[in-house]
């Protein structure tokens, strides 16, 4: 069998296994388990408190990587020392890296708390985004996401945000997911979210951990997304898990691109 045949087959097996969650009962449905949520903050708890040591002093700002040139990624699954227990649940943690040649940190930051040009910069996949409270390095805000994957899913998502930086040339921003709804018929009259017994649980949970230092005349993105998602009914894995685990690096990945676009071409507005 040649690698095109197998690569059909098993986007076929996808589209199988996904008409099956579709069709699952509702026992397969709704919230995660206690259990799961309590593993992802432990998880998450490790992370940040990795990330606090890292943002100390700008030798270990960033995870160190190969050298990255003009629009050149680097998407890695993170491998942590103990990987948390999410019964019920799939725990997946993601790290991507990128250099803006030209960029600055300052206009990065700005990039990020301009909530109101993300459906700018991040479309797609980011449709509506708006900041609901502001007071100093602190913000709530919520956004409108679509991620299409053989089906279409939409979710609103309400995020706690915050922002750090070590000096003029490093800094950081914590995202935390508080309230995440997928949406049923979006964008008609009967548009209105799921609730916990009809949702399917493609996102419980969502941080993402922006890192970025300007040196080398440019500036380096490290990007770390920890997620939280249904687990995969028994019996199903062999046909779910490689498209399921494939929807959150694509959706660093775009992310990470889409960031590095944006630097590019402010970068370049400020060279005219």
């Amino acid at each position: 069998m040649n690698k095109q045949i197998l690569a059909t087959c098993r986007k076929i097996s996808a589209v199988l296994g996904l008409l099956l969650i579709e069709g699952a009962p509702p026992l397969l449905r709704g919230e995660p388990r206690p259990a799961a949520v309590n593993g992802f903050n432990a998880y998450t708890g490790a992370v940040e408190s990795r990330l606090a040591q890292q943002h100390r002093s700008p030798g270990d700002f960033l995870v160190p990587t190969v050298s990255l040139g003009r629009g050149e990624l680097i998407v890695e699954r993170v491998a942590e020392p103990s990987r948390a227990e999410v019964p019920g649940a799939l725990l997946h943690h993601w790290r991507g890296t990128a250099f803006a040649p030209g960029a600055k940190a300052a206009d990065f930051e700005r990039l990020l708390r301009d909530f109101d040009v993300y459906p700018q910069h991040f479309a797609p996949q980011v449709l509506q985004a708006r900041v609901l409270s502001r007071e100093g390095d602190r913000m709530q805000a919520t956004m409108r996401v679509r991620q299409r994957h053989v089906i279409t899913v939409v979710m609103d998502a309400t995020y706690d945000i915050s922002f750090g930086r070590l000096d003029e040339h490093n800094g950081y921003s914590i995202s935390r997911s508080t309230r995440i709804a997928e949406i049923d018929s979006p964008g008609t009259n009967a548009e209105h979210a799921l609730n916990a017994g009809e949702e399917h649980g493609f996102l419980w949970r969502l941080n993402t951990y922006w890192s970025w230092q300007e040196r080398d005349g440019g500036l380096y993105l490290q990007i770390e997304a920890v997620s939280l998602t249904r687990g995969i009914p028994f019996g199903l894995g062999w046909a779910i898990r490689p498209y399921v685990e494939s929807i959150p690096r694509e959706s660093l990945e775009f992310t990470l691109r889409s960031a590095v676009n944006a630097l590019l071409e402010i970068a370049g507005k400020d060279k005219k």
